[in-house]
């Protein structure tokens, strides 16, 4: 399962109602090869359900994960940050035993 911070959930509502999402849209969270250490995470929305899609929702939040990005983000927490030292979303994930300095790519 992934959980969703306070700050997180805020900004994810502030982009959906921006980009004008209906209530079929939820997040789609991914992991993809690349980075600088070597898997990086990837955030969408989406409105389509793919075969072998998890799905869970948090703080009203419904979030999917393909089978293969659900075994390297299970128990990951998503948070927002909009202070000086970065802005953006951060992925606090237990499974990751080293990330990159920028927080946007991790290798277990």
């Amino acid at each position: 399962m992934i959980t969703i911070t306070d700050k997180a959930k805020n900004k994810i509502d502030d982009l959906m109602q921006d980009s004008e999402l209906g209530s079929d849209y939820f997040l789609r969270v991914s992991v993809k090869g690349g980075g600088c250490s070597g898997l990086s995470y990837n955030l969408d929305f989406d409105n389509e359900e793919k075969t072998g899609d998890q799905f869970f929702e948090d703080r009203g939040i419904r979030i999917a994960l393909d089978m293969k990005s659900f075994l390297y983000l299970a128990g990951t927490e998503l948070d927002f940050s909009d202070g000086l030292n970065g802005k953006g979303f951060n992925f606090i994930n237990p499974n990751a035993s080293r990330t990159c300095g920028c927080g946007e790519s991790f290798s277990v």
